[in-house]
């Protein structure tokens, strides 16, 4: 089992930028597993934000983040993070991380069910 621990996030104005880390702890590798970033707004469902492979360092986001947000890994670090810049009130959210269930997955799911062992979130905060 994987231990997900999520920090960096706060408040900030708009137009701001963020660095949110996950890293893991536990005996098992996530190497050889996806990891992506999901955020739930108050009120709102659960949205897979971006997520990266566990292979090749590829990357894949929902529309309304890409080329604001960029996901990399650091597997020696067993670290992987979420950079956010120009951020905007609609980003305020409880950003989380997880780990896809399935080992050397080819592509990057944005289905929360193929996730396990998810962080406890960190909240982040745009002010406008």
């Amino acid at each position: 089992q994987v231990q997900l621990v999520e920090s960096g996030g706060g408040l900030v104005q708009t137009g701001g930028s963020l660095t949110l880390t996950c890293v893991a702890s536990g005996p098992a590798s996530v190497s050889h597993y996806g990891v992506a970033w999901f955020r739930q707004a108050p009120g709102k469902e659960r949205e897979f934000v971006g997520g990266i492979k566990w292979s090749d360092g590829g990357t894949q986001y929902v529309e309304s983040v890409k080329g604001r947000f960029t996901i990399s890994r650091d597997n020696t670090k067993r670290m992987v993070t979420l950079q956010m810049n120009s951020l905007r009130p609609d980003d305020t959210a409880v950003y989380v991380c997880a780990r896809d269930r399935q080992p050397r997955r080819k592509w990057i799911t944005s289905d929360s069910t193929s996730y396990v062992d998810w962080g406890q979130g960190t909240q982040v905060t745009v002010s406008s």
